[in-house]
């Protein structure tokens, strides 16, 4: 093992000490504490191995955004989180006579030029929102560091928010979709 391959925090192998965390490199040495005992390592010689999983993929057929995209859904599965949905099926979502609107915010200053935003992209918004809170709620009430009462006072917020949320639920197809200021979880 080079020493430009080391960083300390880094855990490393050696034959006779075992595991270690590596403390600190020189030019030439590494610092690796070995449970409490230091030892000054050359990393060539010493036989000191990385102690870190790695991956190796070879012959890999699939465009590497694909195997992120895998690989992230798996893990949500595995962690029982909803993944984000997908832009197309966000606006499913949108009911029908609202697809392709647009929303105009105009000033009380004639002046000032109205803004018109297309309304899938604002939706789009709204229902990350609407996710991002759910996600949130998991959180917390897994969160071992949490009091009962914690949890509780934090998840009266949450229920502030959805009930600040409820004006936009007129764009919801569905109403199971909606914003509702009762306990979400």
């Amino acid at each position: 093992m080079k020493i430009t391959d080391m960083r300390v925090g880094m855990r490393v192998e050696h034959p006779h000490h075992g595991m270690g965390v590596v403390k600190s490199l020189s030019e030439h040495l590494a610092e690796v504490d070995f449970n409490g005992m230091v030892k000054s390592i050359d990393p060539v010689t010493g036989g000191v191995e990385p102690f870190e999983p790695k991956a190796e993929l070879k012959g890999l057929e699939v465009p590497l955004k694909e195997f992120i995209a895998r690989t992230v859904q798996a893990l949500a599965q595995e962690m029982n989180l909803q993944a984000p949905a997908g832009g197309d099926e966000i606006v499913k979502e949108l009911a029908l006579r609202w697809r392709k609107g647009t929303l105009v915010l105009k000033s009380a200053d004639a002046s000032l030029q109205p803004k018109e935003v297309p309304l899938d992209g604002f939706f789009h918004k709204i229902v990350m929102m609407r996710n991002n809170l759910r996600v949130l709620e998991q959180k917390i009430n897994s969160h071992a560091g949490l009091s009962d009462a914690d949890k509780v006072e934090i998840q009266q917020y949450i229920s502030r928010c959805y009930g600040s949320m409820t004006t936009f639920n007129i764009l919801f197809k569905n109403r199971e979709d909606q914003f509702s200021s009762k306990d979400e979880s």
